[in-house]
């Protein structure tokens, strides 16, 4: 006699089986729609980004989807450093009054640093060649638009939920810290699901990543004549010697180790320097910007301040007439994993497991993302969509940026059938 745990199995069997051949009947489709948001650039900076979220909205509109535009106030935006901002909610709701279920949100962030040099290809082309879509922001992350505005479709088409809701949500500031998107769309109260998936990688599920912490320090001395020097203070070597004092501590993270799999130590680079007049002028003013990765376990308040601590005591063993301003331009906290987020871990591990044939691991990871806004928030998410096993593979914020499309396609299947899982 067969139970009613096994016709469940059948049943659920069946739909994943359907879900897949959905996915796959509209493949090409859901590549174009990748291909279409490759094509609108979104570097930031300058973070001039609404034009992209207006198109978005437009695809999304193509397949039904109503996406609400929620427009950042100008002042808001500028405070950030970036010029427009427009986020995307589309809501879709399955229950009834009476039976409402879990909103599950899915966020992918579509802003991404300028292409810089070194492309073979269009880096706003989507080119595809040999399996892999080109192009910036074709694996991180606008691929997830793709991702999971498909699954939800799949979903739809498929299984059809009978309660609860998905929300996708498009934001356009990541790579500035959150503020102008998933957080300022908390604050307001315009979301808050009861779990949540942002953009990721095929081959793990993330539960936990690094901090940042990023720092402009301006050193001021006084510009002179080349050919007179000591009329001057020369603000390069003052910044040379706080640089020495800052790089030095790398060796010192080397050996502050994380319990979280997946994450070493802390690290610290400068990405950006610029100062001086001419060649022949001693220079006055040389300003550089930190980044300070930080492990879960660290306190970012003690993190700052023993910079600053450093910068300050070097400053005071210069020579008479060097001043420093050093200011916070980035806090992004570290993703503290939550108890909550266990379904969404087992629901990806299992279906990962069974469309890509291996096992899908659940650790850390030392990018930092929006997801921990979320958990901030107490709001239980992960990390997961299209990509490699590595930032490298990818190419991200690299030329030729690249997404092996069978990766899309597999991701887009992991995110379905979790759905479907998670709806039931």
């Amino acid at each position: 006699m067969t139970t009613f745990a096994q016709n469940k199995t059948q049943t659920n069997s069946e739909t994943y089986k359907q879900l897949d051949a959905w996915i796959d009947a509209h493949f090409d489709e859901q590549v174009r729609f990748l291909q279409a948001l490759i094509q609108v650039p979104t570097d930031t900076p300058p973070g001039n980004n609404t034009p992209h979220a207006l198109r978005a909205a437009e695809l999304l509109a193509q397949f039904g989807f109503d996406a609400e535009k929620h427009e950042v106030p100008e002042a808001e935006v500028k405070a950030a450093g970036l010029e427009s901002i427009t986020n995307l909610i589309v809501r879709r709701p399955y229950g009834t009054a009476n039976n409402k279920g879990k909103t599950i949100l899915l966020n992918a962030h579509g802003d991404v640093v300028p292409p810089g040099e070194g492309w073979t290809h269009d880096p706003y082309g989507g080119e595809i060649e040999n399996g892999k879509i080109y192009g910036r922001a074709a694996a991180v992350s606008k691929c997830d638009f793709s991702t999971y505005a498909f699954a939800v479709r799949a979903l739809e088409a498929v299984a059809k939920p009978k309660s609860g809701s998905v929300e996708l949500l498009f934001t356009y500031d990541e790579e500035f810290g959150g503020e102008v998107g998933p957080a300022w769309l908390l604050n307001k109260k315009l979301i808050h699901p009861d779990l949540m998936i942002a953009a990721g990688f095929s081959y793990q599920v993330i539960t936990a990543h690094n901090g940042c912490l990023q720092m402009e320090v301006t050193v001021h001395g006084k510009m002179a004549h080349a050919a007179i020097p000591d009329s001057g203070v020369d603000a390069m070597q003052a910044a040379v010697k706080i640089l020495n004092a800052l790089y030095a501590q790398n060796a010192i993270y080397k050996t502050i180790t994380s319990k979280v799999t997946g994450i070493t130590h802390p690290y610290l680079n400068v990405g950006m320097i610029e100062g001086g007049t001419n060649t022949n002028v001693i220079p006055g003013r040389v300003t550089f910007k930190m980044d300070r990765r930080m492990i879960p376990e660290e306190n970012p308040a003690e993190v700052e301040a023993n910079l600053r601590q450093i910068i300050a005591d070097t400053v005071a063993s210069q020579t008479k007439g060097v001043t420093v301003e050093v200011k916070r331009i980035l806090l992004a906290r570290a993703m503290q994993p939550l108890a909550g987020n266990k379904p969404l871990v087992d629901a990806i591990q299992k279906h990962g497991e069974t469309v890509f044939g291996e096992t899908i691991p659940a650790l850390g990871t030392p990018l930092y993302t929006d997801v921990r806004l979320f958990c901030e928030a107490g709001i239980p998410g992960v990390i997961y969509g299209a990509g490699p096993r590595t930032v490298l593979e990818s190419n991200a914020k690299r030329a030729d940026e690249n997404l092996v499309l069978e990766d899309l396609r597999r991701a887009t299947k992991v995110i379905a059938r979790s759905l479907a899982d998670l709806l039931a």
